[in-house]
């Protein structure tokens, strides 16, 4: 059993896992290039400062940018020659490739990539719960111990995470389409405002703020993953602009000529797009088309969701999902309130009795 990690990189992923770590009793040693940032974690609880005098690891975590995650994991195999070491970057193959070619003991290597994140970065913004019910992907090659995978997997079942596994050149592949093109799509959504008039701006709804909301997400740690998974993020890309030119022709077709077959070919993009987020799993696995949504204005001041959220409590409604909307100019905003069907109904009725706005 694992009882001491040491976690070398002192950002969001690092200091998050040193924090939910901690609180399970795991000993943990941090190591960081800045000073600044290793002590910032130290004071988030998430583990000691690590010195010379600190014991050798049963578990290396390298939360190292993933330009340098080959080169760390490979002083960790040499420094600590009874540790498992793992990385956490984004990017599996081509850190596994460096580690192989490096003539390492690689045996004690397993890869791994939590799929959890946020739009900020750094110590400042870890969460002890970053972890929880996301899906931890555990990514052994060939010559991997079974004693290994074991440590890792014991990690991310310790912070909550459901362990899957698969080879690395599968897991590129799956996170180009799911997780690397996606924040391409925001930031180029995004982009397009640049230049666009504050009275246009201040249309934005929910769909935009949806759309773009990785898009704040650090650009120089997205390079480098983009860089790292370039072929699969490419090929992925080639699928996107495919579609994007059939749209961008049908549109053309509509302004320029008699627009035949044009109507045909958007309602098919948005009936495809439609099944491919049907085929996103929410809650528990469970797709988002198992759920409905409840819409409830709620004053701007203090206590106001507190209180919304204690009578859907009291109501006996298990929430399922929250999002929440402002109104633009407005001192109010719009929850939305995702439950199961069945408690549409009573929901509705109890707010409503409540006092409480109910918007369809």
């Amino acid at each position: 059993m694992t009882t001491h990690v040491r976690i070398i990189g002192a950002g969001l992923i690092g200091t998050s896992l040193g924090i939910a770590l901690s609180s399970k009793g795991f000993a943990v040693s941090l190591e960081d290039p800045s000073p600044t940032a290793v002590r910032l974690a130290r004071d988030l609880r998430a583990g000691d400062v690590a010195t010379g005098r600190t014991p050798a690891p049963d578990v290396v975590v390298v939360a190292a940018p993933p330009d340098v995650a080959a080169d760390v994991v490979v002083s960790s195999l040499q420094h600590w020659p009874d540790a498992v070491v793992t990385d956490v970057a984004s990017v599996k193959e081509s850190v596994l490739t460096s580690v192989l070619d490096s003539g390492a003991d690689a045996s004690r290597y397993v890869g791994s990539h939590p799929m959890a994140g946020r739009e900020r970065s750094g110590a400042a913004a870890a969460r002890a719960d970053l972890f929880e019910g996301r899906a931890w992907v555990v990514v052994p090659h060939e010559a991997s111990t079974h004693a290994a995978v074991a440590g890792v997997r014991e990690i991310a079942l310790a912070v909550g995470s459901l362990v899957l596994v698969m080879p690395a050149h599968e897991h590129d592949e799956a996170v180009a389409a799911v997780s690397h093109v996606p924040q391409l799509a925001a930031s180029i959504v995004a982009a397009c405002l640049r230049d666009l008039p504050e009275s246009a701006v201040g249309l934005a709804g929910p769909g935009l703020r949806d759309v773009t909301r990785i898009a704040a997400s650090d650009p120089r740690l997205w390079t480098q993953i983009l860089a790292g998974n370039a072929p699969a993020v490419r090929d992925v890309m080639r699928h996107v602009r495919e579609q994007v030119d059939e749209v961008v022709a049908a549109l053309d077709s509509l302004v320029d000529s008699d627009g035949a077959g044009a109507l045909g070919t958007l309602s098919s993009v948005l009936e495809a797009g439609n099944l491919g987020r049907a085929r996103i799993p929410g809650k528990h696995g469970a797709p988002p088309a198992a759920y409905e949504v409840v819409s409830v204005v709620v004053p701007d001041e203090p206590g106001a969701l507190a209180r919304l959220l204690g009578d859907v409590g009291e109501a006996g409604i298990n929430l399922e999902d929250l999002h929440l909307e402002h109104g633009l100019g407005q001192a109010v905003g719009v929850a939305e309130l995702s439950v199961v069907p069945a408690s549409v109904e009573p929901l509705r009725a109890e707010l409503e009795r409540l006092g409480w706005r109910v918007h369809d």
